[in-house]
């Protein structure tokens, strides 16, 4: 599978829309588009390419990530993702505003359907693990594509960094748990697409990364 990203303002959040070339199946991946510019971005992108949305995924439901949820359900009629654990996230998107100073109004993410640990996700002929890796939220799930070796683990880690832990259902311990448990056990070669800011691979985390040390 191929994977396209756009960086969006709030927050400077990567969003991904993953795609199989050949059946032109389309998951977009932590929809942080704000406004109709951006919203404008992502549907250019899937009718300019001919892609089929057919899946809306989470690896969280912080703000910044989930945002854009509601949108593309209306615009593509298809399911929402997510997991349970970040449910209450969800429900309170407006709630989050306000936390960060966001005017606009939202209304609350529902979730289609629950992710699982080790659930499959099927994209065209790709497929897509969830790995769950708690600890910046405690719904936190990463995507893994063993064929095309990368990951998406939303804000469980950066380049150089890890997710912070200091909002509602974080937990430190349990993060770096995750990380290293659930993240850093995949190959070395594994492209690591984060939440924010540039790739990473998982080696060269292994490697540097001051915060797991």
């Amino acid at each position: 599978m191929k994977v396209a990203i756009f960086q969006f303002s709030l927050f400077g959040i990567n969003t991904y829309a993953v795609y199989d070339p050949g059946t032109k199946d389309c998951a977009v991946i932590d929809p942080g588009m704000l406004g109709q510019q951006e919203e404008k971005a992502m549907t250019d992108f899937i009718s300019k390419n001919g892609r089929k949305v057919t899946h809306v995924i989470n690896t969280h439901l912080h703000i910044d990530h989930a945002v854009g949820n509601n949108f593309l359900k209306r615009a593509y009629n298809v399911p929402v993702l997510a997991h349970k654990d970040d449910e209450p996230l969800g429900e309170r998107i407006q709630q989050q505003a306000y936390m960060f100073g966001i005017s606009e109004n939202f209304d609350g993410v529902e979730i289609s359907d629950y992710l699982s640990d080790n659930e499959i996700i099927k994209i065209g002929n790709g497929e897509l693990k969830v790995i769950c890796v708690p600890g910046h939220s405690q719904g936190s799930v990463a995507f893994y594509d063993k064929e095309d070796r990368f990951v998406i683990v939303g804000d469980a880690l950066f380049k150089g960094s890890i997710g912070r832990t200091d909002l509602p259902g974080g937990n430190h311990a349990q993060l770096i748990k995750s990380i290293t448990e659930r993240l850093l056990t995949l190959p070395d070669d594994t492209v690591v697409y984060p939440g924010h800011g540039p790739a990473t691979t998982i080696g060269e985390e292994k490697r540097s990364n001051p915060f797991l040390k």
